[in-house]
This record gives C-alpha cells, structure tokens and sequence, in this order.
C-alpha cells in the first residue's frame, strides 16, 4: 500500500498552531478524508495538541508530518477509505516529552492526557539532537500494526 506523506515547517511562535489546523484541514480535504467526518475533527485536535507541545514547551521551530493511507485516486480520494493515519512533530530539542496530570483549574497540562485517550497508538524517540513524537488512528482496520512502535510506545487497544 502507498502512503501519502505531507509535511510543513512550524516557526516557535504559537501562532503557528493556527496555521497547522488550517494546514492539515485542507490537506485531509484533499486526500478524502471529510472535513464534516469524526475522524478529522480527532486529527485536528490531535495535531493542534502536538504542535503547542513543540512550540511552546521547547521554543524551537518543528516539523508537522501526517502520514496518510493510500495512493490519492481520482479527485484526490484515499482508496479504500481504511488504513491508519499518522501524525508526527519533530524538534530539535532534547528535552523528553512529559505526561502531567493537570488539577482543577489549571489551563495546561492536558495535552498528552488528551493524545493519550484519542491516539489509537502514540509515542516518541529521539532523533538527532531532538525528537519525535507521533501518533496514529486507525481509519476502518488497521493496515500498518505495530510497524512504527519504536521503544516509547503507548497503545489504545482492548
């Protein structure tokens, strides 16, 4: 099975939140994936959730990548409408990811909670001097299983 694969340059400025749901909106429009469907909304958020982490918990600039299932056919549709999507941001910093448990009013602390219960698998690995962190939900059955669980994995499976 091909995989489409898109990326965009995110600057260290939150701002650049914004600009990557705008991004991926258009970009799922255009590979078949329903801007009205569950699934994008989930994507969305998944990526909105990614990007704040790299930009303002590192202040470097990352890298927004969304990996889709299926060669584009005709009109850009995904073939087969199943296959698992993934999401990946990758920055320069070292500096691990870390799950918080935010209490009652706290305005952050909620972003991997939130990757956590959306993602069906999600994690990360260093790469270089930075990292990557990723996640992917399924879309109908899984057609890539287990084939980018790297070391720092967390799997959403009953």
């Amino acid at each position: 099975m091909q995989v489409l694969q898109m990326q965009m340059e995110v600057r260290a400025d939150p701002a650049e939140v914004g600009r990557a749901r705008r991004w991926a909106r258009s970009r799922l429009a255009g590979s078949g994936i329903g801007v009205d469907e569950p699934l994008a909304e989930t994507l969305i958020l998944l990526i909105s959730e990614l990007v704040t982490n790299a930009v303002v918990h590192t202040g470097c600039p990352a890298v927004l990548r969304m990996l889709l299932p299926g060669a584009a056919g005709p009109a850009g549709a995904a073939a087969g409408g199943v296959g698992t999507v993934r999401v990946e941001v990758a920055d320069i910093s070292a500096r691990a990811p870390r799950r918080r448990r935010a209490q009652g009013d706290e305005t952050g602390g909620r972003g991997l909670e939130l990757v956590d219960g959306l993602a069906d698998r999600w994690g990360w690995h260093r790469e270089g001097a930075g990292k990557r962190i990723w996640c992917e939900v399924d879309r109908g059955e899984p057609c890539w299983s287990g084939a980018f669980e790297p070391q720092h994995a967390a799997t959403n499976r009953a």
